[in-house]
């Protein structure tokens, strides 16, 4: 149908303004708002009938009921809504009044075309209030996970602003045994620090089994200086309690909540971290980070490598701890989840690869081996034997008990390619 024909048809419906009248062909033509577009079909026509041009007030729409009229007052709000807030990208999105919504499925049907004709009332209004935000703020709209997010209620007159978390990545060694990844909450009081009326003795009233946490030697520090609400310790999975993390350390991911920063030096960020930890943890190669960095921390497939010096409960010579090493380098083995973690984990059996694996002989009691193991593996039980739990082992090979006296973790690697990808980090 010819567009000139449309418009004469919506026009007839009664007043429709030129951004109602214009979307309805927004498919039609490029480089014109709907307003324009209208505005250009109305004058054409009017020239088409040699008669005057007849604007229609954008109040006395029957369509949009004016809210046509109003991109710059929700454009407004919006920036007034994020004002001291820091952000480079943006999306409005908005719900349209029912009414609208069935306004504009009348206005088709009188103008002659499908129900889905043109452009949507609500898209309009999106890009709009969006282009006079943008203009505004100086920021770029953005579909993919933007910092701050519009949601314009119009039957309810209201603007609900969320501003998505922020993320820093970088790498943590931890120096210092005893230390979790995470905070552990005491499991007999769950970390209320109480036994009815008394101090919990578990825990000695403080909630938690550990004082201190690379979580707590980090995240509080991020969160204060981006300024947000709170902040969450994603890591590259983790290691026991009492062992170090050394080399080149375990990735991790910091996602801060509603932050009112987020250009922040990171360099400068590393340095506090690392002053306020004294010697607990490092942290390195600390950058800004894309949303979806923290599933690819968190399901990260990476191998690792160990060093843990052994402790055997008989005599082993050296040459019977080459012969044992040499037997479980390259090895798969079948290991049933560990006595020391069958409290939190599924009882299954599971098969883990060791890459590689070397030993030294320190004494017929003493050993300090290496291994390189797929993600999963358990060195503990891998040289213990865990009663059974663990197949082929070290204990097992050599014929007498064996137990991990000190066990660090040198690297955490991934095992098809670099970790770092720069489709993950934020300018």
């Amino acid at each position: 149908m010819d567009v000139l024909e449309v418009a004469a048809r919506a026009a007839a419906s009664g007043p429709v303004c030129d951004a109602c009248l214009g979307r309805l062909v927004a498919d039609r033509s490029f480089g014109l708002s709907n307003a324009e577009r209208g505005k250009a079909l109305r004058v054409a026509g009017a020239v088409a009938r040699d008669d005057d041009y007849d604007p229609v007030d954008v109040a006395d729409c029957w369509v949009c009921e004016g809210h046509c009229a109003d991109f710059e007052e929700w454009a407004d709000r919006a920036a007034a809504a994020v004002e001291g807030i820091e952000f480079a990208t943006y999306n409005v999105g908005t719900r349209p009044p029912p009414l609208i919504e069935e306004n504009e499925a009348l206005l088709r049907e009188e103008a002659g075309l499908d129900a889905d004709a043109g452009e949507p009332f609500k898209s309009e209004f999106n890009r709009e209030v969006g282009k006079r935000f943008g203009r505004l703020t100086g920021a770029e709209v953005s579909f993919d996970r933007p910092d701050v997010q519009f949601t314009i209620d119009l039957a309810e007159d209201d603007l609900d602003a969320k501003v998505n978390s922020t993320f820093v990545y970088g790498r943590y060694r931890k120096l210092e045994r005893d230390i979790p990844q995470t905070e552990w909450p005491c499991r007999e009081c769950k970390g209320s620090g109480r036994q009815g009326a008394e101090p919990c003795d578990h825990c000695g009233g403080s909630g938690y089994l550990y004082d201190d946490s690379v979580e707590e030697y980090t995240a509080p520090i991020v969160e204060d200086v981006m300024d947000g609400t709170e902040a969450t310790f994603h890591g590259a999975g983790r290691e026991d309690v009492d062992a170090l993390m050394v080399g080149t350390g375990r990735p991790f991911v910091i996602e801060v909540e509603e932050p009112r920063r987020r250009r922040v030096d990171v360099e400068r960020l590393e340095a506090d971290i690392n002053a306020f930890a004294a010697g607990a943890i490092e942290v390195e190669g600390l950058r800004l980070a894309t949303y979806d960095m923290v599933a690819r921390v968190k399901e990260h497939d990476a191998s690792k490598r160990y060093r843990a010096e052994v402790a055997f409960d008989d005599d082993v010579t050296a040459d019977a701890l080459a012969d044992a090493v040499d037997e479980l380098a390259g090895a798969t083995i079948e290991q049933y989840t560990p006595n020391r973690v069958d409290h939190r984990r599924a009882n299954l059996t599971r098969e883990r690869d060791v890459y590689d694996m070397t030993g030294e002989h320190v004494d017929d009691r003493h050993a300090v081996v290496e291994v390189h193991g797929a993600g999963g593996l358990y060195i503990k039980e891998l040289i213990s034997g865990d009663e059974g739990r663990t197949e082929p082992s070290l204990a097992g090979l050599l014929g007498v008990g064996a137990t991990v006296s000190a066990l660090d973790v040198l690297a955490v690697e991934g095992e098809a390619e670099p970790f770092e990808h720069e489709e993950f980090f934020r300018d």
